[in-house]
């Protein structure tokens, strides 16, 4: 696009903003909006209280021009102010003097014309009034005072007779002395009553006079015969934004002002909500001030109720770099509250778990779009885009991501370029997508703009110039009013203003269309702006688009001086790539731009003849469409419509679109009897085509299946990646491995990406093929490398009441090193189902009131389950009490070669879900302390132990199998004896790996190159089992709690010895502890495995 294009779409730009600006100060000024198509004021309803659209907002306090004041600043800097008849800098400075004769100078007992300071009975929200009242405030104050720049301005200080200093403004004799910042603080501060919560979540609405008499008096309403009361309950639900999104105004306003009260609340709310994230690192909508409780049905997504969480995670972590902490904070406060890179990694896991669980994927659809999901599984819930996610973009581009900015880019440009606005809510169809009916307006906002100029910035693509022009030419062709901008009723309209014309457009115009959406088109037209330089230190631009900064005489601190330990390192933006060759546009020439384009359906959109509208001139009528406005350099499917024939490449290819590959399991009527407890008292059959009662049953891990008894699995193909280990200083990689099916759905119930299907060994009777499954379409397959070691661990001390106090931290810490492995293996581990089946069922009796001292043994025979077991322990010394378990799954790997042996059937367990607690078989465990390579195991210990664990190293595994006895099986008191397993901890000081499912991926299977012999030499006549297992702390300690016994040689190396564990169990108190073998399978259907399908 040439110099002289840009200027003058910047220069409409500026037309665009001072047709607005300068109709709501004749018409409107000083009330809070204009009504562009009446030209009268539009103000607060109080005739109906409950209208909260307006009164919300509307605060009864000059809003627009609050709101425009830092749009004014930045006009200021353009070359074309002054010379076009608008002079935005004595604007602004002429605004400033209104706000003061009107309000006051903010400081005690001072009044204006129309109020002192704030003091309105207003009851308006909180969040509103802080983005778009103390924001706009404050940003103002910044360019007053020259903290903010503005070419040519330079603030000259004068002395007052009484001594004070201010800035003297000789266009209307004016001396700025901080009023604005003082009526900042006057707004702010009669937004604190909301906080007094006990949740540190404001209320969502506060009166400026009065303060929150409605939360406080809402239970002491007398109650009418007819439903009414005299003083009905006050709502409480805010939002993850509304309550999170304060930090950036209020952390500003107290540096600035010394009253540390803002920031301190602020930071207070924000972590509250984070504090409430569910297990997935999700947020969602609403949530209660007063409970804490997210409402239901809880969604999360990246849209309307959540947005500007994610926005100021980020921006709080620039805006707070080298700031020093509160110096009123007490020790009671964790320190990260105050930390930039803490605001840093909450992004970071937020942006993870929107990746992951909310966004859809290339894989599922044409191009990839954000929908919703269910805040505690991730499942998809809806698959509507809002009009306010479109500042995602703009976010991921502040993060440095991109490439993936672009994507996301891409769909909303397409959407604009087809209904020539952003409907508020667009649904996405197999057809195409629709609008939805109820959200078919457009209130002129920001989002899409701000995005665009964001990528601008870091691209330097002059596809978003056309872009940004396309924007401009639809909203003065469609959007034009006699006394301002007017928003779309509906985006589907007409455009002939006439009577449907008149209809299609509503009687507002919203304070941010002049705060926001012409600030960020001018600033994305304006190359030289200072804004578009790295002149200002830690300078962010809020959710209403005022740009904010903390002086420097503030930052007192370094970055690097602090504390707290980064997840992931800071974002950096790469720099923008050098312009292609013929075509210049990047994007324009990317593989995927027309995988939106066929999402939206742009080439099934014929050319809109309302479009091809007549030609007009400029004229108090409108204003004025050229050819330029109507008609597409090249055709209305090449988005957007105004790009030039220059930028679209030459030879341009498309990338083919992923066709997702679904599948549909049908499970026919099995006829099989259930077990007794699981649909009904009795066990039986249930009937034909039905779901028997307690088939499926809900669980931590996703779904547990009893029967697949016309249950229904849908799926879909989907790639598996692995994340290879990488050097010091790389990213992260994904690699695709293969493409499985994912079961999404079960009885039409949607699954989360990470949620399983576990199917019970019983829910396989009857198909075809016994348990293997039924053929092609469902078969089971045994895994040849992969097993699962599950144990019984002892979790307390036992030995007596002294021994228990004196082990207690141990033990403590011991739990907490397993739970931590429990937690990381998802891959291997499932919890432990007695103890959510207890206190799901403790706390719904006690949500209706119930005696919850009950004999729950019942509630888990209902739904198929064991009740708890007594132990040996237990019924031997009563007064003794019985150990504590904790059911642990192990990941292990088995061997390869000429040497490797199976497993003993003995080590089998047959099916996890029916063996109580402290019933494994393998009791006889031995722990050596030894790498087990320059001696031969005792001959007593390979007699009298079934499994032996050692350290790798030292040997090879041949040698280490080498150096144990040749020991047949034999049985004593129902207990085989003889070494038929040995774990090796796979464990190295110099490399020590995580646990879980890194540890998992770390593990190389073990070669035994030789076939196996004894410590004479002899070929082993019955091979001895091995499987290698991750050595990090919770495995090690979670299996020397299982063994019976723990030795390692003494200092000579000659001889065993014993090792106190010096944990407070002893063997006679360890009657419940033991390891069982679960072999691990997966489902196939039509020879691709299904991924979450895991046989239990």
């Amino acid at each position: 696009m040439t110099d002289d294009a840009v200027a003058t779409l910047r220069q409409d730009t500026r037309d665009l903003f001072y047709h607005g600006f300068s109709n709501y100060m004749k018409h409107a000024f000083p009330e809070d909006e204009i009504k562009p198509l009446s030209c009268k004021p539009l103000t607060r309803n109080r005739d109906n209280p409950a209208d909260i659209g307006l009164n919300d907002v509307l605060g009864n306090y000059s809003l627009t021009l609050i709101d425009s004041l830092s749009t004014l600043a930045i006009l200021a800097s353009g070359k074309e102010d002054g010379r076009d008849g608008h002079n935005a800098l004595h604007d602004f400075q002429s605004g400033v003097k209104s706000l003061v004769k009107l309000y006051g100078d903010g400081s005690p007992g001072s009044c204006g014309s129309r109020a002192c300071a704030f003091d309105l009975d207003s009851k308006v929200q909180v969040f509103e009034t802080n983005i778009r009242g103390v924001g706009g405030l404050l940003s103002a104050h910044l360019f007053a005072i020259g903290e903010l720049p503005i070419r040519g301005y330079e603030p000259k200080y004068v002395q007052r007779k009484d001594g004070t200093e201010g800035i003297f403004w000789n266009h209307n004799r004016f001396v700025y002395d901080g009023q604005l910042l003082r009526l900042a603080q006057d707004l702010a501060s009669r937004l604190l009553p909301a906080f007094e919560t006990s949740t540190g979540l404001p209320y969502p609405r506060v009166n400026l006079r009065y303060g929150i008499p409605f939360y406080r008096d809402a239970e002491d309403g007398v109650c009418r015969l007819d439903g009414t009361s005299t003083n009905p309950k006050e709502i409480t639900e805010t939002c993850a934004a509304g309550a999170g999104s304060l930090v950036l105004e209020f952390t500003t306003l107290s540096r600035l002002t010394g009253d540390e009260r803002f920031e301190k609340l602020a930071k207070q709310a924000f972590w509250s909500v984070w504090s409430r994230r569910s297990s997935i690192d999700l947020v969602a909508g609403g949530i209660d001030s007063e409970s804490g409780q997210w409402i239901m049905p809880a969604l999360s997504g990246i849209g309307a109720g959540i947005d500007s969480f994610f926005e100021y995670a980020l921006k709080s972590s620039i805006l707070l770099s080298g700031l020093s902490p509160p110096t009123t904070n007490t020790s009671e406060q964790p320190s990260h509250i105050d930390d930039p890179l803490a605001y840093l990694d909450v992004w970071t896991d937020s942006y993870d778990a929107i990746s992951h669980h909310i966004l859809r994927p290339s894989w599922t659809s044409k191009h990839p779009y954000h929908g919703q999901s269910d805040l505690f599984s991730g499942a998809p819930r809806y698959t509507w885009v809002d009009n306010l996610s479109a500042y995602f973009p703009g976010l991921l581009t502040l993060a440095g991501n991109i490439d993936e900015a672009i994507d996301s880019h891409l769909l909303f440009t397409a959407l604009w370029t087809r209904y020539s606005a952003l409907p508020e809510r667009w649904h996405v169809t197999a057809n195409g997508g629709s609008v939805d009916n109820n959200f078919r307006h457009w209130a002129g906002r920001p989002e899409f703009v701000e995005s665009t100029w964001y990528l601008y910035r870091a691209t330097k693509d002059p596809w978003l110039l056309s872009t940004g022009e396309m924007v401009l030419r639809d909203i003065r062709r469609r959007c034009w009013a006699k006394c301002g901008w007017a928003g779309l009723q509906n985006v589907l309209a007409n455009d002939d203003f006439g009577e449907s014309g008149r209809d299609a457009r509503s009687d507002r115009m919203e304070s941010f269309f002049l705060g926001e959406t012409a600030k960020y088109l001018y600033l994305l037209f304006d190359e030289e702006h200072p804004l578009n330089g790295n002149g200002v230190d830690g300078m962010v631009f809020s959710t209403e688009g005022h740009p904010l900064t903390i002086p420097r005489r503030y930052r007192s601190r370094s970055p690097s001086a602090s504390n707290y330990a980064p997840v992931a390192p800071a974002p950096t933006c790469d720099v923008p790539p050098p312009p292609l060759a013929l075509t210049v546009s990047n994007i324009a020439a990317r593989s995927n731009l027309f995988h939106a384009a066929a999402l939206t359906n742009l080439h099934l959109v014929p050319v809109n003849p309302a479009r091809s509208s007549p030609l007009l001139p400029a004229s108090p009528h409108g204003s004025g469409i050229s050819l330029e406005d109507i008609r597409s350099p090249s055709n209305y499917t090449f988005y957007p419509w105004t790009l030039t024939q220059d930028l679209i490449p030459p030879m341009g290819m498309s990338r083919a679109i992923w066709t997702p590959v679904t599948s549909i399991l049908n499970f026919p009527d099995l006829q099989v009897p259930l077990a007794a407890g699981v649909g009904d008292e009795e066990g039986g059959t249930v009937a034909k085509g039905v779901i028997p009662l307690g088939a499926l049953q809900k669980v931590t891990e996703g779904i547990l299946v009893n029967s697949l008894s016309n249950v229904r699995f849908d799926m879909v193909q989907e790639p598996r990646f692995v994340h290879p280990p990488f050097e010091e200083g790389g990213r992260l990689q994904e690699l695709e491995v293969s493409r499985d099916f994912r079961v999404t759905g079960i009885a039409n119930w949607a699954l989360g990406r990470d949620e399983r299907v576990l199917v019970r060994e019983k829910a396989m009777e009857g198909l075809i093929g016994g348990g293997g499954g039924g053929g092609e379409y469902f078969r089971r397959v045994r895994d040849l490398e992969w097993v699962d070691l599950v144990l019984d661990v002892p979790v307390e001390s036992l030995a007596s009441r002294d021994d228990q106090e004196a082990d207690k931290g141990k033990d403590e810490e011991l739990a907490q090193g397993q739970q931590d492995e429990t937690d990381e293996a998802s891959n291997t581990t499932l919890d432990n189902l007695w103890q959510e089946v207890e206190r799901l069922a403790h706390s719904l009796m006690e949500e209706f009131g119930l005696d919850v001292s009950i004999d729950i043994d019942p509630i888990a025979q209902t739904i198929g389950l064991p009740p708890p077991s007594t132990t040996a322990a237990s019924s031997a010394t009563p007064a003794t009490p019985s150990p504590t378990l904790t059911r642990t799954l192990i990941p292990a790997i088995l061997p390869t070669g000429p040497g490797a042996a199976p497993l003993a059937q003995r080590l089998e367990l047959t099916d996890l879900l029916s063996t109580p607690s402290g019933s494994l078989q393998i009791k006889n465990l031995y722990f050596l302390d030894s790498t087990l390579c320059s001696r031969v195991l005792p001959k007593e210990i390979a007699k009298e132990y079934y499994v032996l664990v050692i350290r790798r190293g030292g040997c090879s595994f041949g040698n280490k199998l080498a150096n144990i006895p040749a020991i047949p099986v034999s049985t004593d008191k129902h207990e085989e004896k003889g070494l038929r397993l040995v774990i090796v901890l796979d464990y190295n000081e110099d490399d020590r790996r995580s646990e879980g499912r890194d540890a998992e991926m770390g593990l190389i299977r073990p070669l035994l190159d030789e076939l196996q012999r004894t410590p004479k030499g002899n070929l082993r006549r019955e091979g001895v089992g091995m499987v290698l297992v991750d050595g990090s702390a919770g495995t090690e300690n979670a299996l020397r709690r299982v063994a019976k016994k723990v030795g390692r040689y003494d200092e000579k190396a000659v001889k065993v010895v014993e090792v106190d564990q010096g944990r407070g169990i002893v063997e006679g108190e360890k009657a419940g502890a033991g390891m069982a073998v679960k072999r691990r399978y997966w489902f196939e259907s039509q020879g691709v495995r299904i991924g979450n399908l895991v046989m239990l």
